[in-house]
């Protein structure tokens, strides 16, 4: 009996094809992955399963209809969606001015003055220092020149604030360097007459001053309420090269909280509720108090209430049910940074701003996955079953790695969310489906790093990255070095890449390789390593990670390069074996649930039941 096994997830479709003899362990021949087509367990997903069915019997020399029974998972009914809610901003009033980053600022040092347009200059007593703003209008040779006139003529000037992108050239005609900071759109907005402070650091540094409540309190002699308010100013100004700031009367320069609405969470004896914009650990504290969870709402008008009624109204058109009908079974919240624009800025500038990701989950028992069957079934003239239940086959399938038995834990590290099953001595499993996966991962490393390009963050989780020094090598983010011997792309010079297998794709950023690195690690450790725990507590006998002696990590993001180890590490304490699983000791990570599909047909009508017994 020639049989294929059929896992249709989120983002890809495996197929395992075997041949199966009564009394014999089932014979594997094939295997292939395609992407998935359409949402998971609608019609649509039949074209990709044609795709992987060919793909895999080609092989063989087969066609489809040499096939005697297609089996399809029992999709695990879950649809995942993500909102980056930011919950803070900062916000200038009255003209005040915070941190600009210009590519090439002029001078070095700083410089604390009265603000003076550049015309304006000659009338102005002497006996003040003084921070010249130059519009666009004026040439950077005629700003040089009237700068070093006003010298000449005993006044003291002592940094520059330019519209133009003219740092550099003003400042290599000056007869001495001051800082000098351009690219500033819109200077008419900069008030005059006000005490202000300019600051240009070192190539390769960071400004010190600037950055610094202390620092900012002692050039403008603020007091300590005063001092408590320009706490925002110091942290949107760290990491900055070049800064400005000037002081008003009545300026201000503030952290704003922006209301992201309320979650209500519900559960079996329980119910609470908590502010988004008090953050992931708030959330997170609700659904362990709460939990188990029945279901969780959102304030109706907000932005977390828009995210809610998308995932629902995308599950009831799935399922055929009422939008009402539809339940939030799990979040999962990670506090994040994003940019945010500074409301008020003068020269487009950039504030990290506080923001929570969250991932929603509906999960429901009646995803049509026969639907699917008739379709496929009609479509390739060759019988289809919906096999199993998709968590206990991708336990099945788990177990044909080499080194393992039961008592044992599978977690599927998917794109939309996280599943885990358990199997005891007695063959009894049990199954839990989180919230947060893959794309979360992959929208934390676009938002913190600005990227606003969703495939670039997607290469960036998948590969390692390396910075060009030189058209003939480049150093890994280990430290290595490689050498080429035919020159790399001139595109990709002194940029950070990453090193995916078609070739190097620069990294259009100012942010360095080792803070690339930094964000891509702790979005994998907030999404991945956290819900690995949360999933294994819940599935646990007793709740006790120690009476799991195996844990085995399927799914495409247990390919990862770093998820695995991380797993690994923090699970060593509870003396747990842990790793990736390497299905029927050749397939790695993929292909659980379509191996165990055939095994569990296998076990159901022949009466075998040793999975890890294979023939290949």
């Amino acid at each position: 009996m020639r049989i294929a096994g059929v896992d249709v997830g989120n983002d890809t479709t495996e197929v395992a094809v075997a041949e199966l003899k009564p009394g014999s362990a089932p014979r594997f021949l094939a295997s292939s992955l395609v992407t998935t087509v359409g949402i998971k367990g609608t019609v649509q997903n039949v074209v990709g399963i044609i795709e992987a069915l060919d793909r895999a019997v080609d092989g063989l020399g087969w066609h489809r209809s040499d096939l005697d029974l297609v089996l399809l998972n029992e999709a695990t009914p879950v649809i995942a969606d993500i909102a980056m809610e930011t919950i803070t901003e900062t916000v200038i009033t009255e003209s005040a001015m915070i941190g600009h980053n210009p590519l090439t600022p002029g001078g070095c040092g700083l410089g604390f003055g009265i603000t003076v347009e550049l015309g304006q200059l000659s009338s102005q007593p002497p006996e003040k220092p003084y921070i010249v703003i130059v519009p666009g209008h004026v040439d950077f040779r005629s700003a040089a020149a009237q700068i070093n006139e006003a010298w000449s003529a005993g006044r003291q000037v002592v940094a520059a604030v330019v519209q133009n992108d003219d740092g550099v050239l003003i400042c290599n005609r000056l007869h001495r360097p001051i800082p000098i900071v351009d690219e500033v759109e819109h200077v008419d907005r900069i008030p005059l007459g006000m005490p202000a402070a300019v600051e240009v650091a070192p190539q390769g540094r960071a400004i010190e001053k600037l950055s610094n409540p202390y620092d900012i309190a002692t050039i403008f002699h603020l007091t300590p309420d005063e001092t408590r308010h320009v706490v925002p100013v110091a942290r949107a100004l760290m990491g900055t090269r070049s800064a400005v700031v000037i002081k008003t009367p009545r300026g201000e320069i503030q952290e704003r909280r922006i209301p992201a609405g309320k979650l209500i969470f519900i559960g079996d004896r329980l119910k609470a509720e908590v502010n988004v914009d008090e953050g992931a650990d708030a959330i997170m504290a609700k659904v362990a108090e709460v939990g188990p969870l029945v279901e969780i709402q959102a304030e109706h008008g907000t932005h977390v209430g828009g995210m809610f009624e998308r995932v629902r109204r995308v599950m009831a058109e799935l399922t055929d049910q009422p939008v009402s009908a539809i339940r939030v079974q799990d979040i999962m919240a990670v506090d994040t940074m994003r940019p945010q624009k500074v409301v008020g800025g003068l020269a487009g500038e950039y504030a990290l701003g506080n923001a929570v990701a969250l991932a929603a989950m509906v999960e429901t028992r009646k995803l049509p996955m026969q639907r699917v069957a008739t379709k496929l079934e009609a479509e390739i003239h060759v019988a289809v079953q919906v096999g199993g239940v998709e968590a206990e086959a991708a336990i099945l399938g788990a177990l044909t790695t080499p080194g393992t038995q039961s008592p044992m834990a599978v977690i599927d590290l998917g794109g939309g969310s996280t599943d885990a099953s358990f199997i005891n001595e007695r063959e009894e499993m049990r199954s839990v489906h989180l919230a947060g996966a893959g794309d979360m991962v992959t929208r934390l490393i676009e938002s913190e790093l600005g990227l606003e390009d969703i495939d670039l963050a997607e290469k960036i989780k998948r590969y390692p990255l390396a910075k060009t020094e030189s058209l003939f090598h480049l150093r890994h983010e280990d430290g290595s070095v490689q050498f080429f011997q035919k020159p790399l792309e001139p595109k990709i010079f002194g940029r950070v890449v990453v090193l995916t297998p078609e070739g190097p794709v620069p990294i259009i950023t100012r942010e360095t390789l080792p803070r690339i690195v930094h964000v891509r690690k702790e979005a994998k450790r907030k999404v991945f390593l956290t819900n690995a725990m949360r999933a294994l507590k819940r599935i646990a006998p007793a709740g006790n990670m120690r009476l799991i002696d195996f844990v085995v990590l399927v799914g495409g993001s247990a390919e990862d390069f770093e998820i695995p180890q991380m797993i690994s590490d923090t699970l060593a304490e509870y003396g747990v074996v842990t790793g990736r699983a390497n299905v029927r000791g050749r397939e790695g990570p993929r292909n659980a649930v379509a191996t165990g599909l055939v095994l569990g047909y296998a076990a159901k009508e022949f009466g075998v039941r040793t999975p890890w017994k294979i023939a290949h």
